[in-house]
């Protein structure tokens, strides 16, 4: 299993967080919440609080790019897609990709979210990690789920750690503002060649430094993230084939093969709510991430809630509940339990979801239900034709450093960077990952499983500071690895990069609240609570209220730097 198979990158009550749940195992209930304003930001900064940074500017920041052949992959990227593995685990042939300790024995706390009861310190995993590094790193984990509540009070405050983690999910209100102020230039350290001391972090895609530049400077350490699509409309293949029934190719399409698998009486639907999956076939622009909600059209800048397929997205998934084909337990919305256990029993066949449940799933039935199989539909073009999918975003978590923190510290946390950052198949790899052999994990057969110390100790700590290019390996499940490659290969082949894709912007504060209800409208329309044209004047509204005025500041960014994705 890899970590960062699937980084976050939209925001706080969509996919993201789910991606980031699933695909480093954490068993959890992500409750969505605002972030709460800061009370003072404090300090001063040069960079710009508005904005971002592209083109020649962030060509002067952004750190070479030098490629890893320390472990060549059995699938290359492709189409903005993870890297796979299919091979069996084969201690024995693992690489090193840190041939000398880069810490030099300083201390580093190191603030971050945490799913799941965090370990005792000083414990074995902890210990093997420092001293892999040469660096004593003190952890002060934070509950995930009210993660937002302990960032605002900390960015607020005077007392902050060497290291701050902070997820997209987490990256509204006054916090982009709050970066800038309080985080530290990595530049001096990271771009240009200075990258090179660094081999496993020069490593990471450019695309993925490119969103780490805060308020004109390099100041985050990234988790990478595939461009490709990360939501699959995800399916029993197993009853699928028993039954006979054909993926469907089209919406229309998509509504019959519903209408033919639910059976009410027999507790069994169609599907879950597919609105994730009806804004790709629609070709709505990506989620509702700032910025990649606006995008040029007919040389105009639109935002995503003004569009014609915006609207037919949210009436096709709206007909779906009205026909009845919707398990019920999607009408409870955000608060709906874990699909797990009913997709299991096939009382629904078909749910969209972060790509991370591909394995996932299979993993918690490979035993108790043998016959079990799920895989991934591939996304149609509500018309028949092919879709248009746009790209998500290259990295969606980044470790800040203070801005207080001397040089000492700062090397310190780039030798931990470069380790976490260390690509499969490599000992360094393992040892984030997993632990130390035979104490987390053991080895049998080519799969790595963790022992009870593994399950207790080796949790989302130090991969959060930074990773490797996306990657994708099920050394249990391999045929899954490579469906999920594949599939983002396919995908991202009908995947394009919207105007401001890649971009770090930090919006004026006097618009970063402003779209906050269209999530809640959009649940309550398909749910038949509202209709089409409450959303419309909710539209109006947003025009009026500051849509018009940020759609000109947009404007005026994309005028000054130009589009990264061109």
């Amino acid at each position: 299993m890899t970590p960062n198979a699937a980084a976050p990158s939209s925001g706080p009550s969509g996919p993201s967080r789910r991606s980031f749940l699933a695909s480093t195992a954490v068993a959890t209930a992500a409750v969505a919440g605002g972030v709460p304003l800061l009370s003072a930001c404090g300090g001063s900064d040069s960079g710009s609080r508005d904005g971002t940074t592209s083109g020649k500017d962030a060509k002067k920041i952004l750190p070479a790019y030098v490629a890893s052949n320390v472990v060549t992959p059995d699938i290359p990227a492709k189409n903005g897609s993870a890297i796979g593995f299919t091979s069996k685990l084969d201690l024995a042939t693992l690489k090193t990709s840190v041939t000398k300790k880069l810490g030099k024995g300083g201390k580093v706390t190191i603030m971050s979210p945490f799913w799941g009861s965090p370990p005792k310190s000083g414990n074995a995993y902890y210990k093997a990690m420092n001293a892999l590094i040469g660096v004593d790193v003190a952890w002060q984990n934070q509950d995930g789920n009210t993660y937002d509540q302990k960032l605002g009070a900390i960015l607020a405050s005077s007392d902050i750690p060497d290291v701050v983690v902070v997820p997209g999910w987490n990256m509204s209100g006054k916090i982009p503002t709050a970066i800038i102020s309080k985080f530290a230039d990595l530049g001096p350290y990271l771009s240009g060649d200075a990258v090179k001391d660094y081999p496993n972090l020069a490593a990471i895609p450019t695309a993925s430094w490119q969103r780490s530049i805060f308020g004109g400077k390099l100041r985050g350490l990234p988790m990478p993230a595939p461009w490709a699509p990360s939501i699959v409309p995800l399916y029993r293949q197993d009853i699928f084939d028993k039954e006979g029934y054909e993926i469907p190719k089209s919406c229309d399409e998509f509504m019959a093969l519903a209408k033919e698998i639910t059976n009410a009486k027999a507790k069994r639907w169609a599907c879950l709510d597919m609105k994730w999956t009806a804004f790709q076939a629609f070709g709505v622009f990506s989620g509702s991430e700032k910025p990649l909600g606006w995008n040029m059209v007919d040389g105009k800048l639109v935002y995503r809630v003004e569009t014609e397929q915006y609207l037919e997205a949210l009436e096709w998934s709206r007909k779906l509940f009205e026909a009845g084909v919707v398990h019920p337990d999607s009408k409870m919305g955000k608060n709906a339990p874990d699909p797990g256990p009913k997709f299991a029993a096939g009382e629904f066949l078909i749910y969209p979801n972060n790509i991370s449940q591909w394995w996932g799933r299979t993993a918690e039935q490979a035993t108790q239900n043998p016959d079990f199989k799920i895989w991934g539909m591939d996304v149609w073009g509500h018309d028949g034709g092919n879709p248009t999918i746009y790209a998500e975003q290259p990295a969606g978590i980044f470790a800040f450093v203070n801005k207080k923190a001397s040089e000492s510290v700062v090397r310190d946390v780039l030798a931990v960077a470069n380790v976490t950052a260390a690509p499969y198949g490599t000992k360094e790899y393992m040892m984030t990952n997993y632990g130390v052999e035979g104490t987390h994990y053991t080895v049998k057969d080519g799969v790595p499983t963790k022992t009870d110390q593994g399950n207790l100790e080796v949790m989302n700590a130090y991969v959060m500071v930074a990773s490797p290019a996306a990657t994708l390996a099920h050394p249990d499940f391999p045929e899954v690895a490579k469906g999920q490659v594949e599939w983002e290969q396919r995908m991202g082949a009908f995947t394009k990069k919207s105007t401001f894709w890649g971009m770090q912007i930090t919006e004026p504060n006097r618009y970063t609240n402003l779209s906050n209800d269209f999530e809640q409208l959009e649940d309550d329309i398909v749910r038949g609570r509202k209709k089409i044209s409450d959303m419309q004047q909710a539209v109006s509204d947003w025009k009026s209220k500051g849509g018009d005025k940020l759609r000109d500041w947009y404007k005026q960014i994309l005028d000054d730097n130009g589009s990264a994705a061109s």
